[in-house]
């Protein structure tokens, strides 16, 4: 087995949801979820990589002229329309990594409260952009 189809992490038990997000530079895009975001590599082919955090699974796939799953341009901002919400063990430490590596923060940590019926809910939440533009709300 080469490095590139190496099994890093394996997958005990596969998410019910898993999105698989379109990317212009693959090595980068893995880079960031890897060494800033905290994800786990668990598995990588050529222009491909599934990543977890916890119990969250997420595939990247580098952007093929004429990919069969494209519905449209591929312009940036690629994740329009969608926000992906990731709890983490240590918010206000994966905010400070991010802080420390001058990587832009689109909307500072704060305190968000959501309704669920009648009960509210806090959460310590920030949002950045990954290199490709999808938004990532990052709570504890």
């Amino acid at each position: 087995m080469t490095e590139a189809n190496l099994s890093h992490v394996p997958i005990t038990e596969w998410a019910a949801l898993v999105p698989e997000l379109d990317v212009r530079d693959l090595a980068h895009s893995q880079d960031v979820y890897t060494r800033l975001f905290g994800f786990t590599v668990n598995y990588t082919r050529p222009g491909f990589a599934y990543l977890s955090l916890g119990r969250i699974q997420w595939m990247l796939s580098q952007i093929r002229e004429g990919g069969s799953w494209q519905t449209g341009a591929l312009d940036y901002p690629l994740g329009r329309g969608i926000n992906f919400q990731i709890s983490v063990p240590d918010v206000d430490a994966l905010y400070k990594r991010l802080e420390a590596d001058a990587y832009p923060i689109y909307v500072p940590m704060k305190t968000s409260v959501y309704l669920e019926g009648g009960t509210e809910h806090e959460q310590r939440e920030f949002l950045v952009l990954d290199p490709d533009g999808y938004l990532l709300r990052f709570t504890d």
